[in-house]
């Protein structure tokens, strides 16, 4: 075959392709979609998850549902997802630290966070600063200076190394020189309850986890991590009011397999944006704390991630974190 019959028959192999992944596209879904989420049930983010694939169903006319693969900080869920045919059929519903934060904190990974195809960025989680009322301190500023004139007398809460409230305060120790002694939980409930009961003093979490103890007074906010106040604590403030540029926001976002087509993943997108503009859903996302839609582009979810990994993996290099 000569070298002109080959580039002609790879150029009709390839608009062959289009055309197949173009008409794929178009009839998609036609079966049923899983969507995998790497945490366990009955957590705000398996709820607001199976919200979102409800939408997602009425939307299709087709069943979505949520199968959770839980453990190892999320990534037993990735790397089931990373198998997975890349046809639009398994997608995934996950968080900072199997996408962007495990890649640095683990000497390896069974899966690359990196290759998966970006849908969305579906929502951003509020984030605030709390401490049991025991603790003698009535805003950030006090915070700082006790903690300077009683190093290692203070201590806080996690949901385990790696994960987003250990780097939040970790980021606000290297901004502010404080030494503050880290007890790591597994998972956020056991540490909010041990800091309910003082037997921890501070934790920086997701906001909907304790709302209700702000509120009551059985703990004290004293800021939260949004470039601005949130409308749900009017009275405390921001905490890049303070220290400028602090801003730490959890999220979570939507995927699929590496080599997903970007004709599904852009289709998915567009869906998860209409449904998150649902007066129900936005209901739902006060409800649960103020949770910001975003619904974002792929093209926007790729350049987010890549800033991303980039910033946490700063953070984790120069506080010499790990999971290993």
């Amino acid at each position: 075959m000569t070298p002109k019959r080959i580039a002609f028959c790879a150029m009709l192999f390839a608009a062959g392709l289009a055309f197949s992944l173009a008409a794929h596209a178009q009839d998609y879904p036609a079966k049923l979609v899983k969507v995998i989420v790497p945490v366990p049930p009955g957590g705000g983010p398996d709820v607001f998850a199976r919200m979102l694939v409800e939408r997602l169903a009425d939307k299709w006319g087709q069943p979505v549902i949520v199968e959770n693969r839980v453990g190892a900080a999320g990534n037993i869920g990735l790397e089931a997802a990373s198998k997975a045919a890349p046809d639009g059929y398994t997608l995934v519903f996950a968080h900072q630290p199997p996408l962007v934060i495990n890649k640095s904190l683990y000497k390896k990974l069974s899966y690359d966070p990196d290759a998966f195809a970006p849908i969305s960025v579906v929502v951003a989680v509020p984030m605030v600063a709390v401490v049991h009322p025991k603790v003698p301190v009535q805003n950030v500023q006090q915070l700082i200076d006790y903690a300077k004139a009683n190093p290692d007398r203070l201590n806080y809460a996690s949901a385990g190394s790696g994960s987003t409230p250990h780097l939040a305060v970790e980021f606000f120790k290297s901004r502010t020189g404080a030494r503050i002694v880290h007890v790591p939980y597994k998972g956020n409930a056991p540490a909010v309850g041990d800091l309910l009961g003082g037997q921890v003093d501070l934790m920086m979490l997701d906001l909907g986890s304790v709302l209700q103890h702000i509120r009551s007074g059985k703990l004290r906010g004293l800021a939260v991590l949004t470039e601005r106040r949130n409308p749900a604590l009017p009275d405390v403030p921001a905490m890049a009011e303070l220290l400028a540029g602090f801003v730490v926001s959890p999220w979570w976002g939507m995927v699929a397999p590496p080599k997903t087509p970007a004709a599904i993943t852009e289709k998915v997108s567009a869906t998860v944006a209409e449904a998150l503009k649902r007066p129900d859903v936005a209901k739902r996302l006060a409800e649960m704390g103020n949770l910001a839609a975003v619904g974002s582009t792929p093209a926007e979810m790729a350049q987010f991630l890549k800033l991303e990994r980039e910033r946490w993996g700063n953070l984790i290099r120069a506080i010499g974190a790990t999971a290993d």
